[in-house]
């Protein structure tokens, strides 16, 4: 199975793009989670309507799927002023870049998604634009090469990017508000459930959101999908409303337990508790087992089940936690010894 493929992959996959655009909020007001980013970006926005100055420099990151594109949005809007969009891998040349800097208007934004997918020699003329919003050309060849340097309207800069680690020091001194987006909670997640089944017309009662919520993995992009299978279950199989036992009998069809897990997770895990018997393996080996890339292992699966304290990385290979054999219903390598 493509990583495109899984139900719970938080990359944007070709389903979304029809509804995403309809369901994000317009305005900070009607934005949910993120309360600290929120706060501090509506003093920020403030702050700049009022000395009526373009907004600093705007650096958003986080795992996917939490929002940082609709942010980027709202913040336009909050401004009152128009947003161009492009991402990291489209700018190609310098000239790319500057055929979209010198069509802004003043104090509008710019925001490049993948911003750290940004080529060398763009990023270089990026950083001008970003401090004294001019752009410098050399003209000619030799001994009567000149410089030139081009003004460009006042504008504010909104870079997203999944890897922060991976944007140059210059790049990311540059930018003046640095917020990373954090995993939403179950009451938040549960409530955007909730708002979306409103915008799709459906209805949803009981503790079917939260049963939702729960296997969403903390990201309202899963959240929104995981509903669109659901409301699917509940028109074909049931009476259109979505109830807690519809959610539960849906998502266990689609094979998404109650964390959020889907087949590749249990494969995975099963394979280090059974296969390996739960010594520790090698991510090449691990890859090999279960037929997967040993990239994809790493970046794909692997942070989730981290972060919920069911594999760690040890010096000798990865390892399944007590929790995971909990949770599968597995007996610990020691029991009845």
């Amino acid at each position: 199975m493509e990583e495109e493929e899984r139900i719970v992959t938080a990359h944007l996959m070709m389903e979304d793009q029809a509804v995403e655009y309809s369901l994000r909020p317009r305005y900070l007001a009607e934005y949910i989670g993120q309360s600290q980013v929120k706060d501090n970006l509506k003093i920020y926005i403030e702050a700049a309507k009022m000395r009526r100055e373009p907004l600093d420099h705007v650096l958003l990151y986080g795992p996917p799927g939490l929002g940082k594109t609709t942010l980027s949005n709202i913040i336009a809007n909050e401004l009152g002023v128009h947003i161009r969009t492009t991402s990291g891998p489209a700018i190609e040349r310098p000239g790319d870049l500057a055929a979209i800097l010198t069509n802004l208007q003043e104090n509008d934004v710019l925001f490049i998604d993948e911003i750290h997918r940004l080529h060398r020699t763009v990023e270089e003329v990026l950083y001008p634009a970003m401090e004294d919003f001019a752009l410098d050309f050399i003209i000619g060849k030799g001994p009567s090469a000149r410089s030139v340097r081009l003004d460009l309207p006042k504008f504010t800069l909104i870079g997203a990017t999944t890897r922060a680690g991976l944007l140059s020091a210059p790049l990311r001194d540059r930018f003046g508000v640095v917020s990373r987006l954090e995993f939403y909670g179950e009451d938040e997640l549960s409530f955007i459930v909730t708002r979306t089944a409103e915008i799709f017309g459906v209805g949803i009662i009981g503790e079917a959101s939260r049963e939702i919520a729960r296997r969403s993995r903390g990201t309202p992009r899963i959240a929104n999908r995981l509903l669109k299978r659901v409301r699917d279950h509940a028109q074909v199989r049931g009476d259109g409303i979505i109830t807690e036992e519809v959610a539960h009998d849906a998502l266990e069809r689609i094979q998404v337990d109650p964390m959020g897990l889907d087949s590749i997770d249990h494969k995975m895990l099963r394979a280090m508790i059974v296969s390996f018997g739960g010594r520790p393996v090698g991510l090449d080996t691990l890859a090999a087992s279960i037929g997967e890339e040993s990239q994809t292992i790493e970046d794909v699966y692997e942070p989730y089940l981290m972060q919920i304290g069911f594999l760690q990385r040890t010096p000798r290979g990865r390892i399944a936690t007590p929790a995971a054999y909990g949770h599968l219903g597995l007996p610990l390598p020691d029991a009845g010894r």
